[in-house]
């Protein structure tokens, strides 16, 4: 009989703040590729992985993702036994030390408690990548490990993954600590906050974090257990960001123009749900000039665009140029505007500023419903 586990989709921490866009939804309901949002990543990982139950934990600001998850019926899970479940924090202040991941499962650990499956599998909403959660599952059991780690290696850590933790392993890829990446170095393996272990484990665990602080986390808790507890690493293969800053959100988002990487992300066999909106095909006049970027539907493009992305519903006017920039939906970039290197919010309005420009390490944003 196969082993049976639930799904955990966990926030960013507390001292995790994207410039601009964090201000008006939590990173799970940033929109990613102009038609996904990136918590349709964990939950999508989990579906196509035999898993049926998920909780989906809302620590602040929870509105969008409530909406775009709504019943949760276009993730695929099975309609009988499936089921997602939102559960919120009382504390939804977001720079409170006491707005912590252990905090909120503490509140709901009567609803953990209760879940049939013996093993849970706790992962971002803040990452995107895919990953099979029945291979880490098996390799879990088959250990015999207490906890398992997911990881990735990677050799720009001195760039990128900056508020990520990075595992310190033996050769036996048993994990003797966690540590924060300070960016001192070019080789890290970035733990991808994805955890597998069983119930009991995780609930002892939150008993422990509680006892010991009232602002410990899930990953202070299991680093503290290095030493008691059997801890393993299980390596991450193919395309992985973390989005938890402007520069890796705009970089992770441009990258992914590249069909190579992006054909790795999105495979006909492990497909990628996401609430679906129904309308018109975008529009292409004849002054308009494309290349190399993602369009979504229900646009009007006179301009030309090179290196973007390009959200729902967006106007592109006669003599406007966007390059390597991210133009969220409803958005309208008025005649003769250049934008580039730059991020433009939802319902934005870009008429009388001619020249927007950023560069790749500090992109410019531009405010939601802002009028420049």
């Amino acid at each position: 009989m196969a082993v049976k586990a639930f799904g955990i989709v966990s926030s960013a921490d507390n001292g995790t703040h994207v410039e601009g866009l964090h201000d008006y939804r939590p990173i799970g309901s940033f929109s990613f590729l102009g038609r996904f949002r990136v918590i349709d990543f964990p939950i999508s990982n989990m579906s196509n992985s035999d898993i049926n139950r998920i909780q989906v934990y809302l620590r602040s600001r929870p509105r969008s993702i409530a909406e775009h998850i709504g019943s949760g019926r276009h993730y695929n899970i099975n309609s009988k036994r499936g089921k997602i479940q939102l559960l919120f924090s009382h504390d939804t202040d977001t720079r409170s030390l006491y707005n912590t991941d252990i905090c909120t499962y503490m509140e709901n650990l009567d609803i953990i408690e209760r879940m049939h499956q013996d093993y849970v599998i706790i992962a971002p909403s803040y990452m995107v990548y895919k990953q099979d959660y029945r291979q880490l599952l098996d390799s879990h059991v088959a250990s015999g490990a207490d906890v398992t780690l997911l990881y990735h290696k990677v050799d720009n850590a001195k760039e990128y993954f900056q508020s990520c933790y990075s595992l310190n392993m033996n050769k036996q890829k048993g994990v003797s600590s966690l540590e924060k990446n300070l960016g001192t170095a070019k080789e890290k393996n970035i733990f991808m906050d994805t955890y597998c272990m069983s119930k009991e484990v995780f609930i002892s665990l939150i008993n422990d974090a509680r006892k010991l602080s009232s602002v410990y986390t899930l990953k202070d808790i299991i680093n503290i257990k290095c030493k008691d507890l059997d801890i393993r690493a299980y390596q991450h293969k193919g395309y992985f960001a973390s989005l938890t800053s402007l520069k890796d959100y705009y970089h992770a988002s441009l990258e992914l123009l590249d069909y190579n990487l992006a054909s790795d992300l999105f495979q006909t066999d492990w497909p990628i749900y996401t609430r679906t909106t129904d309308s018109c095909p975008t529009k292409y006049l004849e002054s308009s000039k494309v290349t190399g970027s993602f369009v979504s539907n229900g646009c009007i493009i006179e301009g030309s665009i090179d290196n973007s992305v390009i959200g729902r519903s967006v106007e592109i006017k006669k003599g406007a140029t966007i390059k390597n920039s991210i133009i969220m939906a409803y958005a309208v970039i008025e005649e003769g505007v250049h934008i580039e290197n730059a991020i433009v919010d939802k319902w934005a309005h870009v008429i009388h500023v001619k020249d927007i420009r950023g560069d790749a390490d500090h992109p410019q944003y531009i405010k939601r419903r802002d009028t420049l």
